[in-house]
């Protein structure tokens, strides 16, 4: 399958809108930088000027005419090629003294302030400078002028523009550039995801996310992805192995009651009807029956996945029912059921779901074990647990973890009747109460503890 295309990646398309917003705000923010600089240089010209003015006013008022011209001509003396610009025109503004070869062009604001285009005669061609004056109109109809040629704050404007807009443009790049790098980055993590997904459905069931190892929100969803995996591998193993499992169990039993079948109808045939062939028959039949009813048992129990139908149980009452059923069993067999109930524990559950899982632990039990032996059903008082032993031959360490797999007998059991579901179905509700269920020796025979969590499990 191939891959999208870069601007088709989430995480691309991201980085195009974070960049637009950074961008923006970047450009808000140069744009009032901007502001404020060149603001700050047209005060500072705007103050230079006045010193100016200050100065030569001062002069003019002192020696009038005279000794403003004087200063005038000292100030461009001094400093030529200065960017301070003066003249002195008459009524008719015609130039007297200053630096300008013409008096501008241009209207003054109330406050007597202009601003004009400088060009003069030995400047390159084309050359024009920004020029901004305050004016004045002296005694005698004399017209005064003095300003400052702003080519230098123009220019110094010019680079803080140009120097804002490349960095805008580098910003932008870098956020690009960053925003492809986390794509392509993402979009790997991603197609391992994609690419693990495809095998699976292949039909390789042991593939796995891999994990990075960074502890990311990646990680933390590989790892869910991994256990949901495993969980569904552990299914559909489980399904294969029933499935097996029942051909296996089941092909017997129904050999025999076709066969049976096959005998009734012949004797049906020469008109004889054998009563213990239809007895036995009608015995294989309710053996593959309750098969079939335990296995929709545990399938049903599994398919529950709301707990709003839990109630207040007392563990109690349900060891005194159960040891209460199985007490003429066990009197049959010669054995003794002991009934230890030192608390009123209570839990939250499914009564007859309950009821059935201690239930099956104790036939099992009472079945397995031989004549003279003890079966005990004890309520602890500690923590809320049920707990049933025997002095049976027990369970290997080795296969306790197998026992709650469907069909799965052991050796020594495969002469005593049951189909290897009970167990299957113990867990099966174990796993809907979240009660933990322990497999201990009992020196000998098996202890089988039920240890309901603290508090009642959430819905």
């Amino acid at each position: 399958m191939r891959r999208p295309s870069l601007l088709k990646s989430v995480t691309f398309r991201l980085a195009l809108v974070y960049a637009g917003v950074f961008g923006a705000s970047a450009l808000l923010l140069l744009g009032f930088v901007y502001w404020s600089t060149a603001a700050y240089l047209s005060r500072e010209a705007d103050a230079a000027i006045e010193a100016e003015v200050a100065v030569l006013a001062e002069r003019y008022r002192a020696a009038g005419l005279s000794g403003l011209t004087a200063s005038m001509l000292e100030r461009i003396t001094r400093r030529p090629a200065g960017s301070s610009v003066y003249l002195l025109a008459d009524e008719r503004l015609h130039p007297l003294v200053g630096n300008l070869s013409e008096w501008p062009a241009g209207t003054a604001s109330p406050k007597g302030w202009v601003s004009f285009r400088l060009e003069e005669a030995g400047w390159p061609p084309g050359q024009v400078h920004l020029a901004r004056a305050r004016v004045f109109r002296l005694t005698g109809g004399y017209h005064l002028l003095v300003g400052r040629d702003l080519h230098e704050l123009t220019h110094i404007q010019g680079l803080i523009v140009r120097t804002l807009l490349w960095g805008l443009a580098i910003t932008a790049a870098l956020t690009l550039a960053g925003g492809a790098l986390m794509s392509r980055s993402t979009a790997r993590r991603v197609e391992a995801v994609n690419e693990t997904a495809r095998e699976i459905m292949a039909g390789d069931l042991s593939r796995r996310v891999p994990v990075g190892g960074a502890g990311d929100e990646f990680d933390e969803l590989a790892g869910n992805l991994n256990r949901m995996l495993d969980r569904i591998e552990t299914l559909m193993e489980e399904v294969r192995r029933v499935s097996d499992n029942i051909a296996h169990d089941l092909r017997t039993p129904l050999a025999r009651l076709r066969s049976r079948l096959e005998l009734l109808r012949i004797d049906a045939g020469a008109g004889r009807v054998d009563a213990e062939a239809v007895e036995q028959a009608v015995a294989d039949a309710d053996g593959l029956l309750a098969t079939f009813n335990a296995l929709l048992r545990i399938a049903r129990v599994e398919s529950i996945r709301r707990r709003e139908g839990f109630a207040e149980v007392s563990l109690a009452d349900l060891a005194r029912d159960v040891a209460e059923l199985y007490e003429p069993l066990a009197e049959e067999k010669g054995l003794r059921l002991e009934v230890a109930v030192s608390s009123d524990a209570r839990v939250q559950g499914d009564q007859d779901l309950l009821f059935q899982a201690i239930a099956n632990l104790v036939d099992n039990a009472v079945k397995h074990t031989a004549t003279g032996g003890v079966v005990r059903l004890e309520v602890e008082d500690r923590t809320p647990a049920v707990t049933v032993a025997d002095s049976g031959p027990g369970i290997p360490a080795t296969e306790r973890e197998k026992v709650f797999q469907r069909f799965y007998r052991l050796d020594q059991s495969r002469s005593t009747p049951g189909n290897g579901l009970g167990l299957s179905l113990v867990d099966a509700v174990a796993r809907l109460h979240r009660i933990q269920v322990q497999l201990e020796d009992n020196s000998p025979g098996l202890r089988v503890r039920l240890v309901f969590p603290e508090t009642s499990p959430a819905r």
